[in-house]
């Protein structure tokens, strides 16, 4: 039994290649929901999703995002009408107000549905449209995603990580935007001042989540502070991760990060942006894996192997070294 804990792209492409070294019926992936955005009244759970439609094989491994080959009719038609209707397209906040009414899971995070600021295509849409229809029926995100998994045929158990509302909001000198704001609508530019977890204080690990988190975990090199930050900060996570074996896949070599925003999103919560970094703000790690190319030297045992993903037979070295780096400490 193995769990992965997975945000945005670095532990899904892991995950790829990881069925050929991690038996799927026995491998459980518990998913950052600190990034999910209500779009026009829908629930979208990006770091969800990636990991639903590749265990569906259905995701645009090209974008790591949406469904492959997907049309984008409505999206389209709404970025038409907004310009024809003269609305401001971009990120449109609902009012304070509504941020915390309604369907609560959602809050914090909505926005409306003019000139929309994601793109959603049409299947895509069919998935969120559904998941906010059967939790308005009463079900919980868990059972919601459970029956989406089994929809998609998702060789693992997908989880996640809370049943509880937590919103990943970036403090920038522009104000604060919800992730999806910075990094979607605003490709990352804005200076980050701090990190909130909104709703984190609150919100706990699902029974489901403890009980995974009890086998041997993964963390693959997705970035720690808003892809694995937002688990750590539910109350329980990280005692749990301190009793138990981990394994990190560092998503940096030396100080240079593979993708996205984690340099500076590190930075700006007071790490250093490296793999030295990650170390420290992953105290609870037993062991690491690391790049040929990266010299850092840890107080924990490394293994090293070339960690670029472009392909599942990359995703599968790495496994192996993630499953060597495990039968050193366990």
């Amino acid at each position: 039994m193995v769990t992965f804990l997975s945000g945005g792209t670095g532990t899904p492409k892991l995950l790829a290649g990881a069925d050929d070294v991690f038996d799927p019926a026995a491998t459980t992936v518990v998913s950052n929901t600190g990034d999910d955005v209500e779009l026009g009244g829908f629930l979208v759970c990006p770091d969800l999703d990636t990991v639903l439609f590749l265990g569906g094989d259905e995701l645009d491994t090209e974008t790591w995002w949406g469904i492959a080959e997907d049309t984008a009719e409505t999206h389209e038609h709404l970025q038409d009408l907004a310009e024809a209707a003269g609305l401001e397209s971009g990120p449109r906040y609902l009012d304070d107000d509504a941020q915390t009414s309604g369907r609560q899971i959602a809050r914090w995070r909505r926005f409306s549905a003019v000139a929309e600021f994601m793109y959603i295509g049409d299947r895509d849409r069919a998935v969120h449209l559904t998941r906010t229809g059967l939790l308005d029926e009463g079900d919980s995100l868990t059972e919601v995603t459970e029956t989406l998994a089994d929809a998609f045929d998702v060789p693992w158990r997908l989880l996640p990580m809370s049943d509880d509302p937590v919103a990943t909001l970036i403090h920038t000198p522009e104000g604060v935007m919800h992730f999806q704001e910075f990094w979607v609508a605003n490709d990352g530019d804005p200076e980050v001042e701090s990190v909130e977890f909104c709703g984190a204080a609150e919100a706990s690990a699902t029974p489901a989540v403890r009980d995974a988190l009890s086998d041997p975990v993964v963390l693959g090199p997705s970035n720690p502070i808003t892809s694995i930050g937002p688990m750590l900060a539910i109350d329980g996570i990280r005692d749990a991760l301190a009793e138990t074996t981990v394994v990190v896949v560092s998503p940096f070599v030396e100080d240079e990060v593979f993708s996205g925003p984690a340099a500076d999103l590190m930075a700006a919560e007071g790490y250093e942006a490296s793999t030295a970094g990650v170390a420290e703000a992953y105290p609870f790690a037993d062991a690491f894996v690391l790049d040929n190319a990266d010299g850092t030297k840890l107080d924990r045992p490394v293994v090293q192997t070339d960690t670029e993903m472009n392909t599942d037979d990359d995703a599968a070295r790495v496994a192996r070294a993630v499953e060597q780096a495990l039968g050193g400490v366990q």
